[in-house]
């Protein structure tokens, strides 16, 4: 039976080395040009072949962003570019203009096609046609239902993709013009200024409407998983995860919950509890609610920001372990957010199972005693009775 893959994004290789170590079986990455997420710092030609050495070097795979709206100018320099992702040995290319498809058919370049989720395909006939072309894998709009999902692959047999964690589009998965008319940002060509979370006041006959708060039309996120299980069932092939924008923790956290609870569902051990945990760790993460969005139902008033929302910066993220001394069993912690002496905290990583203990001592790099960690990326010690590794992650506990 063919395994579910856990697709991360990442924005920059060290991004990249979280998302395969706490569990990605692929990443996708966008490149300087082409890319729908201008804004993150994105990889280099030469960033992208050293992605794709470390992506193979761990028998894991490596996907590209092409999925721009492609204007005139942008065709100039593609072809190369395309040569060169071929070169490095990209396992796919993610697309959404036909003319890209067509390039890569013409020069006959072996790249897999993914087609984006920036087509906005949702129905049997706009995925078969795809699927005529030599396309390999269709990402689905996020606006299809479970039902919708189910009949594409039962009626196409292609590989589907589908999204799992992240951030909504208030428009048709990202088919925006609210970010160019506002700011003269390109939605459409990774420069989307995200309009829809700006805070507008509201008139009546050109009379402003007095208010405590003021009008949004944002989406609340995305989060699946009180249905990962049904999502493995009807036979997608990927369940991605969005934002290259995030931070190292997001990944390491987002990824590490799903993968856990991917490989409990494959070996018949999950369970309510197990999935209630996984939905507060999740919840813990983000500044942002989350709803199932269209997977169940449609969704209704209660999965928008209408009048207003809170995005509290998440002050979870304690530490990343850069040592751990067996024979003194001191860790060495490079710290990110304050923690004190008394504090109940949780560790986490690839090689271990969470687990939470109480800070009782805290050593500076002097070896001196202090009470509390107080300064980003001060280096610290403390004892623990269980052995870490180095990039396990430290956070504020969620189990008491």
């Amino acid at each position: 039976m063919r395994k579910v893959e856990l697709l991360a994004p990442a924005g920059d290789i060290e991004k990249l080395k979280f998302a395969y170590l706490y569990g990605a079986d692929a990443v996708y990455i966008g490149g300087k040009n082409y890319s729908m997420r201008a804004n993150a710092k994105n990889f280099s030609n030469e960033e992208i072949k050293e992605a794709c050495a470390i992506a193979h070097s761990l028998e894991k795979k490596l996907y590209v962003t092409v999925n721009i709206a492609f204007h005139n100018e942008d065709y100039e320099g593609l072809a190369t570019y395309l040569k060169c992702l071929e070169s490095y040995g990209v396992d796919a290319i993610i697309v959404s203009d036909m003319a890209v498809v067509d390039l890569v058919k013409t020069e006959g370049l072996n790249l897999p096609i993914h087609i984006s989720t920036q087509m906005s395909n949702a129905n049997v006939c706009s995925v078969q046609f795809l699927k005529d072309l030599g396309v390999e894998r269709v990402v689905l709009a996020r606006e299809c239902s479970k039902e919708d999902i189910q009949e594409i692959i039962q009626k196409t047999g292609i590989e589907i993709e589908c999204f799992l964690h992240g951030a909504m589009c208030s428009s048709y998965s990202g088919r925006c013009v609210l970010s160019n008319y506002f700011t003269g940002r390109d939605a459409n060509r990774g420069g989307c200024a995200q309009i829809c979370r700006w805070c507008f006041p509201l008139f009546c006959d050109d009379e402003k409407v007095e208010s405590d708060t003021e009008f949004t039309m944002s989406s609340k996120d995305l989060s699946l998983i009180g249905y990962l299980k049904e999502m493995i069932d009807i036979g997608i092939t990927s369940l991605k995860v969005e934002g290259r924008m995030r931070s190292n923790y997001y990944i390491a956290t987002v990824i590490s919950t799903y993968r856990e609870a991917i490989d409990h569902i494959y070996e018949n051990t999950y369970s309510i509890d197990l999935q209630e945990y996984y939905q507060k760790v999740l919840n813990r993460v983000a500044n942002r609610e989350s709803t199932d969005q269209f997977f169940h139902t449609f969704p209704s008033v209660e999965a928008q920001y209408y009048l207003g929302r809170q995005e509290v910066s998440n002050q979870d993220f304690l530490g990343i372990v850069l040592d751990y001394d067996k024979e003194s069993k001191m860790v060495t912690l490079t710290q990110r957010n304050y923690f004190k002496t008394g504090d109940r905290v949780e560790m986490f990583g690839p090689n271990i199972r969470a687990f939470s203990f109480t800070i009782l001592k805290i050593y500076n790099e002097k070896g001196e005693e202090i009470e509390v960690a107080r300064h980003p990326e001060e280096i610290v010690k403390f004892y623990l009775d269980r052995e870490v590794y180095p990039n396990d992650i430290m956070r504020v506990s969620l189990v008491g």
